[in-house]
């Protein structure tokens, strides 16, 4: 908003308390404080939220691809010819066999519920989510007929195994006898192990080589499904439509969506619930505004009066009163944003303070699937933000601002 000389003289006396004013300018202090926690509450929730949902779809859906096609039965017989037609339909990246089954696996005396992954060697290797973080040995061992594998962090960390270890991974459904069926045991070296980030996969899962995971399971040459990566996650469904039609008879194609709705609509409710309620502290911020503006313009009434008297006209009145109010508004958002960009570039640390203060795992893997607290600021959204609460500023000053612009010198200067 652009002042006039005289206008911007009256703004810098009414933004500086005078002698009996110090109440107002309180007032003014809370407003100002008011909506710096609410601009920095928001920035910092909502970058956490929108960092929540990226990490685990970023993590899910790399490891899992954006789609997959599940035989009936959990078994592609005729994998290969699914294959070429995953790979020659339109805006389909990249399409891999895959085979997925829970098992058993023990090592030192402890058994632990695990989810075998058999992959091909050349997807293992390519695999950014796998790859992106291996905290010991190497992918690279993992080869046919090697009998190396790939455990999971919090897996290791539960068996108490490392590198170099040897776990013994048990398949329920063995060999039929005449007594029965026997369990399938077979001893395998742990290889590599890796952290994916995502506490429940870094738990249970086991790769190998899908040769072997085909070897260990009896299942000849097949696989479990075929993982598929389009060019665009969210019209997988449109892209892999014509996919779906042509292997109707044989499986079902379920994309990233449908495997993880719960989660993700979760996540999106969570999300709007917690915008709407931080939002409700810029809305107290701006009564805030309203009312300490209301007490300077009744403090000010015989400065308006003389001002009026003098040539002073009601917009610039008006002008000098919202400029205050603006002022409150602009200055609490840009302090907030620095205070919410602060707090988030050092969160882990504030997280782990909170945690060692209290005693209490504030963000325990278990139950928030993420070893870390993610962030991902969306400028856009910042932005929005930016612009709502300096709109509810704005807003804030038309009563007050109206109410001492209109009013009456003569009534004001009667008994002066």
């Amino acid at each position: 908003m652009i002042l006039r000389s005289y206008e911007r003289t009256i703004f810098k006396r009414y933004m500086l308390p005078q002698r009996g004013e110090g109440f107002i300018f309180v007032a003014a202090a809370f407003s100002f404080v008011a909506v710096t926690l609410g601009v920095a509450a928001l920035v910092i929730v909502m970058s956490v939220m929108n960092g929540v949902r990226a990490d685990l779809f970023d993590k899910i859906v790399g490891l899992n691809g954006h789609a997959v096609v599940q035989g009936f039965g959990g078994r592609l017989n005729d994998w290969r010819d699914v294959l070429k037609e995953a790979e020659a339909t339109p805006e389909v990246v990249s399409a891999t066999p895959l085979i997925e089954q829970p098992l058993l696996t023990t090592f030192s005396g402890r058994v632990e519920g695990i989810l075998l992954r058999g992959m091909t060697v050349e997807d293992i290797r390519r695999n950014d989510v796998l790859g992106g973080k291996v905290l010991q040995g190497n992918l690279r061992s993992l080869t046919p007929g090697s009998g190396n594998v790939a455990i999971g962090s919090e897996l290791a960390r539960n068996l108490g195994a490392t590198v170099g270890s040897n776990i013994t991974i048990i398949n329920p459904a063995g060999r039929s006898t005449p007594f029965g069926t026997v369990p399938r045991e077979i001893s395998y070296r742990v290889s590599a192990v890796f952290e994916i980030g995502v506490y429940d996969f870094d738990k249970l899962y086991v790769v190998m080589p899908m040769e072997d995971a085909q070897l260990l399971l009896l299942i000849g040459d097949t696989v479990g499904m075929i993982e598929v990566k389009t060019a665009d996650p969210d019209r997988v469904g449109e892209i892999l439509q014509p996919l779906a039609e042509k292997v109707a008879a044989q499986a079902v194609v379920s994309d990233w969506r449908q495997m993880n709705s719960s989660l993700f609509e979760a996540l999106a409710i969570e999300r709007v619930a917690m915008f709407v309620i931080l939002s409700l502290i810029i809305l107290v911020a701006s009564f805030n505004i309203v009312s300490s503006l209301i007490m300077l313009v009744r403090a000010k009434m015989r400065d308006i009066a003389i001002l009026r008297t003098m040539g002073a006209t009601r917009n610039s009145v008006m002008r000098v009163f919202i400029a205050i109010g603006l002022s409150i508004g602009v200055a609490g958002t840009a302090m907030g944003l620095l205070i919410g960009f602060g707090l988030l570039s050092i969160r882990q640390n504030v997280v782990r303070s909170m945690e060692w203060i209290t005693g209490q795992p504030l963000w325990d893997p278990s139950i928030r699937f993420l070893t870390e607290l993610p962030s991902k600021p969306d400028p856009f959204e910042i932005i929005g933000i930016s612009v709502m609460v300096i709109l509810f500023s704005f807003i804030a000053t038309l009563y007050p601002a109206f109410k001492a612009a209109n009013t009456d010198p003569v009534q004001v200067l009667r008994y002066e």
